[in-house]
């Protein structure tokens, strides 16, 4: 099954198995949508704007491959319930961020593991399999004096002690210090290319966007030069009904899989 996408005035076909999502969640103020922003543009916005929630789409070609990764930045006041659950739900990776000047925004980040590992396991139990659930712990602001400290990394670090698929970070979003490490941690955890980390591949903007276009020419040519990304100015957040068919979509494809590793076992 293959997804289309635009962007300018091409369209990518992207298989359903290379579409993931990133879920970004947090308190509010904890730095967020910086850290989104130094993903998708290496840029740090020193003016505060509360998130909504926002929706950034980025696609790739590594290696001839097409991949595609949707990033949703969550509210910190999270007013909805049911919304909060349901991007829980369509999520495949997760960042949990919190400031290491907040013991509040810690203690939510607690929480927030919480409802990660319970909403997925309604995931798991109609998969009938364990779920793995890639995510990191983000401590933001270490650029700020240890003076400022509220969270000693040893009770951080506790978050994530024994889980082979959740890690701890310590970064600055506005110093862009260990960012780059930190996704290239949590994508190895999902086992995705490591290209798709920020400092791996080169970023095209979209008028260059023929680029990925399945031209013979084109392809070859960014095939030959590794792994491009580029962001699409025009994604959209898909509705709840499009997300629930996600999430359908994806329960039928993990289960086919463990029926695929069923036969090749017996």
């Amino acid at each position: 099954m293959m997804k289309t996408v635009s962007s300018g005035n091409c369209t990518l076909s992207v298989p359903a198995k290379n579409s993931y999502r990133m879920v970004v969640l947090g308190a509010s103020r904890v730095g967020k949508s910086s850290i989104v922003s130094r993903f998708l543009n290496g840029r740090f916005e020193d003016q505060y704007t509360p998130t909504i929630e926002d929706f950034h789409r980025k696609v790739y070609n590594i290696r001839g491959d097409m991949y595609q990764l949707d990033i949703l930045d969550t509210s910190g006041n999270h007013p909805f319930p049911a919304m909060r659950r349901l991007s829980i739900l369509t999520g495949d990776v997760f960042i949990l961020v919190f400031s290491l000047d907040n013991r509040e925004s810690f203690d939510e980040v607690k929480r927030l593991q919480k409802q990660i590992l319970e909403v997925k396991s309604c995931l798991k139990n109609k998969t009938k399999e364990a779920a793995e659930l890639p995510m990191v712990i983000c401590g933001n602001k270490n650029d700020h004096s240890e003076l400022c400290r509220q969270v000693p990394s040893t009770e951080a670090e506790l978050l994530v002690s024994g889980d082979e698929n959740c890690a701890y970070f310590e970064v600055s979003a506005k110093k862009n210090t260990n960012v780059d490490e930190m996704f290239y941690g949590l994508f190895s955890m999902a086992k995705l290319p490591h290209e798709m980390s920020p400092a791996l591949h080169r970023k095209i903007s979209v008028q260059y966007g023929d680029a990925f276009h399945p031209r013979p020419f084109c392809m070859r040519r960014v095939k030959d030069m590794g792994a491009y990304g580029m962001v699409s100015p025009f994604a959209r957040r898909p509705s709840v009904n499009s997300d629930l068919k996600y999430i359908k979509a994806k329960v039928l494809r993990e289960g086919q899989a463990r029926e695929r590793d069923k036969c090749t076992i017996q």
